[in-house]
């Protein structure tokens, strides 16, 4: 019995079915925890061996081989992808004109009467926020499409909507019995 032996020992202790699902679940997952998934498996049936976990359930050695060294320090390993890819969003790319931007929708904006969101409605429209940017001096380069700017003014907490302001009560019954009363007072305090 060699050494690499023992490792296959807990491999023969899982049937097929086992390994299809173990397969299946790594698959649902991406990234960090995908990686340390397919270590916490490669751990428990083949003792921490990243070429066997190849063989048996069909990982990329290298994988598993990254998840376990990120198991050690806990660390998580970030990919060029994860780091490099997408396009940056407007703010980012025009960081100037999207403090302008805020300060524009701040100037018109009012909170929600009832307070039940963060969010602040604005009068401002998308169209009006890139005009007052072109008065400004930004050029056509650096903004974004009317339907784009919504956007942005969603994410810097501006809801796009009428303002509207502080509605009256509904009037009640005793609203008539109290006016009653005030003008039978001021008759009263008022000299014939």
């Amino acid at each position: 019995m060699g050494m690499n032996d023992a490792p296959r020992e807990g491999h023969q202790s899982l049937s097929p079915s086992q390994i299809a699902d173990l397969r299946l679940a790594a698959s649902n997952m991406t990234g960090s925890q995908r990686r340390a998934f397919e270590a916490e498996m490669t751990m428990k049936y083949c003792g921490g061996n990243p070429l066997l976990a190849e063989t048996i359930f069909g990982w990329g050695r290298h994988t598993v081989a990254v998840g376990l060294a990120e198991r050690r320090p806990g660390i998580r390993c970030l990919g060029a992808q994860a780091a490099f890819s997408g396009r940056k969003r407007w703010e980012e790319q025009c960081p100037e004109a999207a403090d302008a931007l805020g300060k524009l929708a701040a100037a018109q904006a009012q909170q929600d009467p009832t307070f039940r969101t963060t969010l602040a409605s604005t009068r401002l429209t998308a169209n009006a926020a890139l005009e007052a940017l072109r008065a400004q001096g930004y050029g056509e380069e650096q903004l974004p499409s009317p339907s784009t700017m919504a956007e942005v003014l969603n994410r810097l907490g501006f809801r796009l909507r009428k303002v509207v302001k502080a509605k009256p009560q509904k009037k009640i019954a005793e609203t008539d019995a109290i006016f009653t009363n005030m003008e039978k007072k001021i008759s009263r305090q008022q000299p014939r």
